[in-house]
């Protein structure tokens, strides 16, 4: 890292002319968005109780990013949540909730409510033909490490990052040091926030870095990618997918793909989970993870179908462990659940079709309406049947979208209805299902 700061340093003090520093500023980019966020969420508990809870947010992101000048460029977004007119009983996902269960679990639930800003990205970029070097805080969009753009703010990470781009061929490397989550302005260690006051009983420290490699191939009609991500004393996660896609005579498109991942722990956590009594019950990570989905188009409609199977391992930790956002199997749900998984030291946890053993069928079906001439409308319907032996109830989740968008201004109803919501302790208890968890979301959002 420092020889990163060290080479960047060099080619800025490179920069002499005062026209270079005029062009270098006036021709950057200014882009962001304005977003407001309403979500309200019941729940009917198994123990007859019922809770009621919903928020208010304004909020967004203001990015400039200067252009390139000898091939190095710098660039800042800086990014805000507001919320207002809050109720007694607020659902804080959409505000600060991950610093709220960060401070000790905020028993007042005030941190959690708390409006907040934080520059969320800040870099430099070097680019010399098809190589870039970036070092900073960013936004990245990876199977097991995402901004979660579904929310009012992207998480982002920080850390060192180089790309190779060689005709259809991207190979990347990146050194990961410090993690935000989407309701939080701080930038945590990234170990630390995936495991937060257990980093140091797990890995024997409560600081770490992960390392990511990846290679992606892209032709016209197929993607294949591969991503290994290494935590030392901590976790390897590896993913592959493979996506064919096709134009038939008829006019219908169709795409098929694959998926796969594979977790285990490493040095220090794979030994300290493994004692009698450790948080996992004493149970090592290894989780193995399948799934396949096809999607056919025709005009302005598309139907889908998603299966998903994670292996069981009655002696092992066989769930996925998801801190960073990641959302990856194909039969992820508007619902996600799972986000909560990267709440600051809840990645051991899991939910629904990420626990060990459980079976996921995905049914999605979308319908745009520019035909009639009521242009930019869409709606789209999916459900899914997550099943595992260990569950009392088969989750069943529904979800129903209706959008609309013009320019560059958007508008998202949604409703979510999920019967017998599913989690996971870290020590693999599953915990009581709630019989119904009805969700209602307003998403309105312009880009500029």
């Amino acid at each position: 890292m420092t020889k990163i700061n060290l080479l960047l340093l060099v080619l800025f003090s490179s920069i002499h002319a005062a026209d270079s520093f005029d062009t270098w500023f006036t021709e950057g980019k200014v882009k962001g968005n304005v977003k407001y966020y309403y979500i309200a969420t019941n729940k009917d508990k198994v123990s007859g109780s019922k809770t009621s809870a919903h928020a208010n947010t304004l909020g967004g992101k203001l990015s400039y990013t200067t252009e390139k000048l000898y091939g190095l460029s710098t660039g800042a977004t800086f990014m805000t949540s507001n919320g207002f007119a809050l109720p007694s009983s607020v659902d804080a996902s959409i505000i600060g909730r991950d610093n709220g269960v960060r401070l000790e679990g905020d028993p007042s639930g005030k941190i959690a409510q708390q409006s907040f800003a934080v520059l969320g990205e800040a870099f430099m970029k070097y680019q010399y033909e098809d190589l870039s070097v970036l070092y900073g805080r960013q936004v990245i969009n990876t199977p097991l490490i995402h901004g979660k753009v579904v929310r009012l703010l992207p998480s982002a990470v920080q850390g060192a990052f180089v790309d190779y781009q060689m005709d259809k061929v991207n190979i990347a490397t990146s050194y990961l040091t410090h993690f935000k989550q989407r309701t939080s302005n701080k930038f945590i260690n990234i170990i630390e926030h995936a495991l937060g006051n257990n980093a140091k009983a797990i890995t024997g420290s409560d600081q770490g870095e992960v390392v990511t490699a990846d290679l992606v191939y892209k032709s016209k009609k197929t993607t294949f990618r591969v991503y290994d991500y290494y935590a030392k004393d901590f976790i390897n996660s590896m993913y592959l997918d493979v996506d064919v896609k096709n134009t038939l005579a008829s006019g219908w498109k169709v795409n098929a793909a694959y998926q796969y991942i594979y977790q285990s722990s490493i040095g220090n956590a794979d030994t300290n989970l493994d004692k009698d009594g450790s948080l996992t019950n004493g149970n090592k990570i290894s989780s193995n993870a399948m799934a396949f989905k096809f999607n056919a188009s025709y005009k302005e409609m598309s139907l889908g179908f998603a299966l998903s199977k994670v292996l069981s391992n009655s002696d092992r930790h066989d769930s996925l462990v998801l801190p960073w956002d990641g959302t990856p199997l194909y039969t992820n749900m508007i619902t996600s659940n799972d986000l909560f998984q990267s709440n600051y030291g809840k990645a051991i946890n899991a939910d629904s079709i990420y626990i060990g053993g459980t079976t996921g069928i995905r049914l999605g079906y979308t319908q745009k309406y520019d035909f009639t001439g009521f242009k930019g409308f869409k709606t789209s319907l999916s459900y899914l049947n997550a099943q595992n032996s260990k569950f009392a109830h088969n989750q069943r989740d529904y979800n129903i979208v209706l959008g609309y968008s013009i320019g560059e201004f958007s508008l998202a109803l949604k409703g979510i209805w999920v019967r017998y919501n599913t989690s996971q302790s870290v020590d693999g208890t599953i915990n009581p299902q709630d019989n119904k968890l009805t969700q209602y979301r307003v998403i309105a959002n312009y880009k500029f």
